[in-house]
């Protein structure tokens, strides 16, 4: 789209989806990045597929990777992707607990560990490259109330050492808490929002069901 919402380009069938993990375009898409070099579309194929798609400003498509499982290359629902600004691919392999980092004709560079079920994820350029990476806690009842798993946001370098985090270490629905953070976006000021799935995760099991807080905003800390 334009910046006034003028539709520009669609890529796919619209109810005409993929056959289940064919690896084909598309079966529930879940993300699309841009390369900041060449305007090449980078689109994460995660609900009903396992493989990251390539697509050129035209809309044609140029190549694909990634397979079910958990090799490096390998995805578990591929749930974001980002590009920095040399044009690397970061994607949230969320089910794998990981973000892969591949250059721009899919070649397996690295990955980020220490993150539990990636789902958010920004790559805010601006100083050297910054990673934010909204973090889901367990949909398992065994662990759901074990700390430290998440809702969070972990901030990361760019080499993936961690910076700080963002959240508790519970979730739950106080201010600086997470349900489920889903979509994370900075400001030009560096100011941090936060877009959380929160019915999707929490409110309709509610006996009633009902609506939950799903946007936060946090201030950068200034010195």
């Amino acid at each position: 789209f334009t910046p006034e919402g003028r539709l520009l380009l669609t890529i796919g069938d619209p109810d005409k989806p993929a056959t289940l993990q064919s690896g084909k375009p598309f079966n529930r898409p879940t993300h699309v990045a841009l390369s900041p070099l060449t305007g090449d579309l980078f689109i994460s194929d995660g609900y009903g597929n396992s493989r990251v798609h390539k697509y050129d400003p035209k809309g044609r498509h140029l190549f694909s990777w990634g397979e079910p499982g958990t090799d490096p290359g390998c995805f578990n629902l591929p749930h974001n992707i980002a590009t920095d600004a040399e044009g690397l691919v970061y994607v949230a392999d969320r089910e794998n607990h990981r973000v892969q980092v591949f250059d721009a004709e899919g070649r397996y560079m690295a990955q980020l560990n220490n993150l539990h079920r990636p789902c958010g994820l920004l790559i805010d350029r601006r100083e050297g490259g910054t990673i934010y990476v909204g973090e889901l806690g367990s949909d398992l009842a065994v662990n759901q109330s074990v700390p430290n798993l998440g809702g969070r946001v972990s901030i990361l370098s760019l080499k993936g050492d961690l910076l700080g985090r963002v959240g508790d270490r519970f979730r739950g629905e106080k201010p600086g808490q997470f349900v489920a953070p889903h979509g994370v976006v900075t400001d030009s000021r560096g100011d941090l929002y936060v877009a959380e799935v929160s019915w999707t995760a929490k409110g309709r099991h509610e006996t009633p069901p009902r609506e939950i807080r799903c946007l936060q905003k946090f201030i950068r800390a200034r010195e």
